[in-house]
Order: structure tokens, then sequence, then C-alpha cells
């Protein structure tokens, strides 16, 4: 396994207590970044912890105020139970957008003036299947993965002749507590899932976190505002 470096570097990873983010949070630390999680919930382990909404401006704006990151990881997300158009409310819509797209842009919006101060940053967004293909959520988690994908591409090609690195991730069935409901009861859904996906298997957390080490360092100096799956094959159907 390539041995990656992120000595004196600092890293703030958004949904930091469980699932990709935990594992991006943990990889980076091992890898001697210091990290900053952010998420709703306590995180342990980190270098610091800021237990804050992401969707909320003020969250973004401390972090520009007392930190000077190098990678951001805008890994924060949450589902929408599959819901259609005729099963999402307006509120529903607005929440799943402001967590999932509108909290990547806070985070990019407070913390890119900094990095185009120092002449150098990297955003690691997380998209989704969903966000290249339908069936991966409802139509509200759809839209704004496919907006992370947007938002992205529109941010790589904006600044990165000014050093800016912004790439997206798009993992599939990844073993998380987010989805935790296909592995309830007797797990026919997961069972499916991993069936249905050409790697016959559903990936860890870890996986998505060691392709996020490879974008952030070096080796990937001109990956540029691209997406990548992580997802077994499933796109290959």
């Amino acid at each position: 396994m390539i041995a990656f470096d992120f000595s004196g570097k600092t890293v703030v990873v958004t949904g930091a207590a469980s699932g990709i983010g935990a594992a991006q949070a943990t990889a980076f630390t091992a890898a001697g970044a210091r990290v900053i999680g952010v998420d709703l919930q306590p995180m342990t382990g980190l270098a610091v912890t800021i237990q804050a909404d992401v969707s909320q401006p003020a969250t973004a704006e401390t972090i520009a105020r007392d930190y000077a990151p190098d990678i951001v990881c805008n890994t924060a997300g949450i589902l929408d139970s599959y819901q259609d158009v005729a099963a999402t409310d307006l509120a529903t819509w607005q929440h799943i957008l402001n967590v999932d797209l509108t909290s990547q842009f806070l985070m990019i919006k407070a913390l890119l003036p900094g990095m185009l101060k120092r002449g150098h940053g990297i955003f690691i967004n997380m998209s989704s299947i969903a966000g290249l293909v339908g069936g991966g959520g409802g139509v509200a988690y759809t839209a704004a993965k496919h907006a992370v994908i947007g938002l992205t591409k529109q941010l790589d090609l904006d600044y990165a002749a000014r050093g800016i690195r912004a790439n997206a991730l798009a993992p599939g069935a990844i073993n998380t507590p987010m989805n935790a409901a296909d592995f309830a009861s007797d797990g026919k859904m997961a069972a499916w899932v991993a069936e249905e996906t050409p790697a016959k298997r559903w990936a860890k957390p870890e996986e998505v976190a060691r392709v996020s080490l490879f974008l952030a360092s070096d080796a990937a100096d001109y990956i540029h505002g691209t997406v990548i799956p992580i997802d077994g094959g499933w796109l290959e159907k």
C-alpha cells in the first residue's frame, strides 16, 4: 500500500462522527495530518472536534476564522428515504439540499479565500452514484448529489489556475450507519444490493478513505474537476 504523509497539513472532515467521514478522519490522522472533525454528534480521537450543524453558515465561518486548512473533505450527508416527488414535501426537499449540498457550498465559500491567499487548497466533495444515475436515492438526495458534481466541476474550473484542486467521490454500496436500514430485519435488501453489484459485496468506509488520501496527495496533483465512482462496478451495468 502507498504510504501517504500529510505531516504539517490541516484537514477538515465534515460528518466525521461515523461512516465514511470517520474513516477519512482516522486515515488522515494516521497519515500525520491535524484533523478538524465537524459533526452534530460527538467525535473522539481527533486533534480538533467541532460539534455543530454544517448547514448553518456560522459553522464554516468559525472554522475559517480559527484555522487554515489545506484539505477539506465535504462528507456530511443524509438520505431521504428514497422518496419520490409525490412523497417529498418542501420542508424535506429543503432539508436534504441544505445538508447534502448547501453545507458544501458554505464550507467552500468560507475557506476558499484563505486558500487563495496561500496559493493552495484541496476540496474532496462527497457525491454518490446517485449523482450520476437515478435510483441511488429519492428525488431530493439524487438532485443534491447531482448538484454536488456541478459545484465541484465549476469550482475547479474557476480556481484551478490559482492553486485550487476540487474533485468529487461517488460511492455506491458502502456499509455505514447511514445504510443501516438495508441490513435491518432479515437483511434481504443488503443481500440484494450485494448481488446486484458486480463485485458482489458492500465496501467498507475505509476503502473510500484510501481514495480520499490519494486525491489529497501530490500523486493526484493533475486530477482536476473529476468524479471517481467507488461502486464495485455498479455503473457498468
